[in-house]
């Protein structure tokens, strides 16, 4: 009970709140300085002020005088209840058990629960916002009033006082809340727009991610690809070496054995010329010579058999080893073949090359035609009068091939061009002068173009595949249609002096060219 009759002490009869910055009249009778203030101006066109408690009269504006005990006391209060209370923003009133505010009353600088907010929201007067602590921040550092309006010249909150100053006179003034919702509005437009690029950004991310996930996935199949290549040219070099080996071997046995033959054959051969021999000895020494004369006459001979032997082991059969190391040269074609070929995606297409009518895809590997223009920048390497693009990579040395393929009602060219051909102009056209090459379809017939002129060919289109074949060094550059079979098309002749780049030209549909391989074959 004395809590509440203290509570009640402790209110101003004017707003029914805690005091605030506490006043006494001569009276003695307090109240918050801005409410009887605000009493007192309305009093003073009458020129009679009242005490709006007691009704004492005072014959001039009544001097207010600070209650600094009541004051410390409301300090005190107002400490108390700020440190016994983990809800946030409490209600200035309710000081014997501490509430959460809903909403803080600028005119009254008080905090207000549900209970005490029903008083202040019956007045215009008392303006209402969120809860807030430093509701001193809510009023004119000027005129000590609540700021209440908005000047969208000078981005300022100001009170009513100050949007009749001169420095705001003339500019446009709105109601706080309303620029406020304003803002709001901006700000909603700015995050929908951050929320799209947001939303753009992470799905370039995932794009990004599934390429490097494809590259990743790529490169380990390519290592997997040259180790299981290896792998088998180590197993058929091993094979080889093995069955050479024994080749070797077993024809050694074989001349061992015949040399073995031979020998015993040559020393019985040789006992028995030692054995005639020494016998033609005897008969010379005779000096009868009858006997001399009757002895039969030794013949020279025999040595075929002997002769044929030494010419049947005269030396290993190479041609049989020869035949077996035929197959290492096999093999080092196949490593030859799987070392340098180079995998497809070799070949990219080059956005800064790209005219404004050609879409470029995101694997910088296909051409579409755009009927939009894309209004990309003006810059020298920019193909300016045809829908053209150039590859990034450009070609000095060796034969590479590569395969484009079309889709659509298409009308395009394929070739080869030098770097410093023209980006603008009738003569920049890929073949319509002598820096470039080209193929061109047109619905279901092919020409060839180089130096401005035209060959009409006289095979239809059978398909929309075609191999662009260059050999660098030899100054060839051949097309090939990919039907079954391979048909040969076109061979340009020439001695190239400038890197080489591949170059497509698009009217319609699409192209996607890939591969970029080394160490072709021509079909035959």
């Amino acid at each position: 009970m004395a809590s509440a009759d203290l509570k009640d002490e402790l209110l101003c009869s004017i707003c029914l709140c805690i005091f605030r910055d506490p006043v006494m009249l001569r009276c003695g009778h307090n109240f918050c300085r801005v409410c009887i203030d605000r009493a007192l101006d309305t009093q003073d066109e009458s020129g009679v002020y009242t005490c709006p408690e007691c009704r004492e009269e005072f014959q001039e504006r009544p001097t207010l005088m600070r209650n600094l005990a009541l004051r410390n006391i409301m300090e005190n209060v107002l400490v108390t209840q700020h440190k016994e209370t983990e809800t946030g923003i409490c209600c200035t009133y309710c000081v014997d058990s501490p509430v959460p505010a809903v909403k803080s009353c600028l005119m009254c600088e008080a905090s207000l629960c549900e209970k005490h907010l029903r008083a202040h929201s019956k007045s215009s007067e008392h303006v209402l916002s969120d809860p807030s602590t430093s509701l001193e921040n809510r009023k004119c550092s000027v005129h000590k009033k609540i700021l209440e309006y908005y000047c969208t010249e000078d981005s300022a909150c100001i009170c009513v006082s100050c949007s009749l100053a001169v420095e705001h006179q003339g500019h446009r003034v709105e109601i706080l809340d309303e620029a406020s919702e304003k803002k709001k509005g901006k700000l909603r437009n700015i995050l929908q727009k951050l929320t799209t690029k947001r939303e753009e950004t992470e799905e370039r991310v995932q794009n990004l991610e599934e390429r490097w996930r494809k590259a990743q996935e790529k490169a380990s199949g390519e290592a997997e690809r040259v180790t299981a290549l290896f792998t088998d040219i180590r197993r058929r070099l091993d094979d080889l070496e093995k069955r050479v080996l024994s080749e070797i071997s077993r024809q050694e046995k074989e001349e061992s054995l015949s040399f073995s033959s031979l020998i015993q054959k040559l020393e019985i051969k040789k006992d028995e010329l030692s054995r005639r021999m020494r016998h033609i000895e005897e008969i010379c020494t005779m000096t009868d010579p009858l006997t001399v004369l009757l002895e039969p006459d030794t013949e020279e001979g025999g040595d075929e058999d002997i002769n044929r032997c030494l010419h049947d082991v005269d030396d290993l059969d190479v041609a049989v080893i020869s035949d077996k190391l035929h197959t290492l040269c096999n093999i080092i074609t196949d490593i030859r073949r799987g070392i340098y070929v180079e995998g497809p995606g070799d070949i990219l297409l080059d956005v800064n090359t790209a005219g404004n009518n050609i879409l470029i895809s995101d694997d910088l590997k296909t051409a579409t035609w755009s009927q939009n223009k894309l209004n990309r920048p003006e810059t020298a390497e920019r193909f300016q009068n045809y829908n053209q693009v150039m590859s990034s990579r450009r070609f000095t040395s060796g034969r590479h091939y590569w395969d484009v393929e079309s889709s659509g009602l298409v009308m395009w060219s394929v070739g080869m061009c030098y770097p410093s051909i023209d980006r603008r102009g009738g003569q920049s056209y890929i073949g319509g002068n002598n820096k470039a090459w080209s193929l061109m379809r047109c619905n279901n017939q092919y020409s060839v173009i180089h130096g401005g002129k035209y060959i009409q060919l006289p095979d239809k289109v059978s398909s929309d595949r075609v191999r662009i074949c260059l050999d660098y060094e030899a100054g060839q550059l051949s097309f090939y249609e990919l039907c079954d079979p391979i048909r040969h098309l076109h061979t340009f002749t020439a001695t190239f002096t400038e890197p080489l780049h591949a170059a497509l030209c698009v009217w319609s549909g699409s192209v996607k060219i890939s591969g970029g391989s080394r160490n072709w074959e021509k079909p035959s």
